[in-house]
């Protein structure tokens, strides 16, 4: 074994950032209000839907074995240390002394073994199983193959170490670490609960904060976890959580002080919002690709790789990004993002760059699968409520209307969508993917067969297999260009209608310390504090 490089690091950062917000000038203890987009699924982390709200409630009141630092970075968590083995296969973690959950119980591996074991478990079906598969027999547990007990993990030491044995060195895995898909749960609270542990007059958390109310589709409540092994430096009484689809009604609502922070503005707003308010104004560069998703189903319209293409090829995305969204977008070929470590996104070709001939083309293709604008491609597209969702929509249905194709407008809020969609219920849905880890595989998993998030159920063996040889291949050089070849592969089959690249977009009280902007957009409230 080897000592990990990441600890000392990692520790030197958490010391230090302590120190700078202890010397930042007095806090003054308060509820932070955060207006969210979505409404949470579930404080069970094998029910999340997905949306990038959740994860801001998950990482307030759970903690995995590393944490996240203000500027996105992995620190410590519910682990102070750990190894990895020379082939970079076996990860051995050492628990932190007096970690306990919210009702007192101490955090042990157990809980870890319990947790990843419940999330993988076929009858959960958890659209995020896939997270876990780079653990040893995690992809045959989740697909029945073997049983829970066969997953490559283990308690050991009398649950202070948890030990983990994967199929492949994988870079990214202490990234993953940080993410609600490999928390621990409760298991002394389910063996006396079961599945109503997560009922609040039941439930403990293991992070800064515990859950105390929930109204659906208005708040979530919570405070500090006087349990939480750091405490004393959490500066909150506690964070509350508003679900705010209405853009618009949030800025009204943090320019009247009920809000200190909320999250993804409307881009309309940006330029406003820059000379009205320019110290609670982020705006940042973000790893998060905007796209429509084409469903590809047996008997589906878009099942098509003409109508794919033709699809595609209508779009005026420069148009989307400059005009539509004000440059609060950047305008996007291919799904992965710039910015993703090791890696060179792959565009999508999409021919001559004169939209004419693109056009044409799009038309071509069209009546070569029998539509025409006197027999119209009748669509239904679904978007998750807000005006920018909808404002994309009315202009891309009118660049597709001159190739023969009819779009029906559905929306719905947040939650109700990606639901909807991962159930296969619709033609054409908008999605949006934020980075859960600083890699490509992050991206590009989404389009292996199988996988939860997999929305359009797009299906290509030669890019499965690539994305397997991805994941055995130890040299990141070789791996890098094995991933871009995965992702040219789908682009060019037309998996998708890539469109934009985001941007982070949060209003923020000044006032706040301990809140940073970061290419993953996420802050946990364990840091943040108030100036008197």
């Amino acid at each position: 074994m080897r000592s990990s490089r990441y600890l000392l690091k990692a520790l030197a950062l958490s010391g230090g950032m302590i120190a700078s917000l202890l010397l930042a000038g007095p806090a003054a203890a308060r509820t932070l209000n955060i207006g969210v987009m979505g409404e949470l699924a579930s404080f069970d982390t094998s029910q999340v839907a997905g949306g990038v709200w959740e994860s801001q409630v998950l990482m307030d009141v759970y903690e995995g074995l590393l944490k996240k630092g203000p500027d996105g970075e992995p620190l410590p968590g519910m682990a102070t240390s750990w190894e990895v083995s020379e082939d970079g296969k076996t990860y051995t973690f050492h628990l932190r002394e007096g970690a306990k959950w919210s009702d007192g119980q101490p955090v042990t591996a157990e809980d870890f073994v319990f947790g990843w074991r419940h999330l993988l478990d076929p009858q959960n079906a958890s659209k995020y199983a896939y997270m876990l598969y780079p653990v040893v027999n995690a992809e045959a547990v989740n697909t029945g193959e073997q049983p829970l007990e066969q997953l490559g993990i283990r308690s050991l030491d009398e649950g202070r170490t948890f030990e983990v044995s994967l199929n492949a060195p994988t870079p990214y895995f202490l990234q993953l670490m940080t993410h609600y898909t490999a928390y621990p749960q409760p298991k002394h609270l389910y063996d006396e609960y079961g599945r109503r542990w997560v009922d609040l007059a039941n439930i403990a958390t293991n992070g800064a904060f515990k859950p105390v109310g929930w109204v659906s589709q208005s708040r979530i409540d919570t405070v500090k976890n006087p349990e939480y092994y750091d405490a004393e430096q959490v500066a909150l009484d506690g964070v509350t959580f508003h679900t705010t689809e209405d853009r618009n009604s949030a800025i009204t609502r943090f320019r009247a002080g009920e809000f200190d922070i909320i999250t993804d503005y409307p881009s309309s707003r940006y330029a406003w919002l820059k000379e009205n308010l320019p110290e609670a104004t982020h705006m940042a560069p973000y790893l998060g690709s905007y796209y429509y998703v084409l469903n590809q189903r047996e008997g589906r319209k878009t099942a098509d790789p003409r109508v794919r293409e033709a699809l595609n090829l209508a779009v005026r995305r420069d148009i989307l990004s400059n005009q539509i969204m004000a440059g609060s977008f950047a305008e996007g070929l291919s799904f992965v993002p710039p910015g993703v470590s090791h890696y060179q996104p792959q565009e999508m070709d999409l021919g001559d760059a004169d939209y004419q001939d693109r056009l044409a083309r799009a038309k071509a293709l069209m009546e070569e699968a029998g539509y025409t604008p006197a027999n119209p491609l009748r669509v239904d597209l679904r978007y998750n409520t807000a005006d920018e969702h909808r404002q994309i929509a009315v202009a891309i249905a009118a660049m597709w209307r001159p190739i023969g194709v009819e779009v029906n407008m559905v929306n719905a809020e947040a939650t109700v969508h990606y639901q909807t969609i991962a159930q296969g219920d619709f033609d054409i849905a908008r999605a949006g993917w934020i980075a859960d880890y600083n890699d490509a595989e992050n991206f590009l998993t989404l389009l292996r067969t199988g996988v939860g998030n997999n929305y359009g159920a797009y299906s290509n063996p030669e890019y499965d297999e690539l994305m397997a040889q991805a994941a055995n291949t130890q040299d990141l050089d070789a791996r890098e260009k094995v991933l871009e070849q995965a992702e040219h592969l789908a682009m060019n089959d037309y998996a998708l209608i890539p469109l934009l690249y985001y941007v982070s977009r949060n209003l923020v009280d000044p006032s706040i310390r301990g809140w940073e902007d970061n290419v993953q957009d996420d802050h946990p409230s364990r840091w943040v504090s108030f100036a008197e």
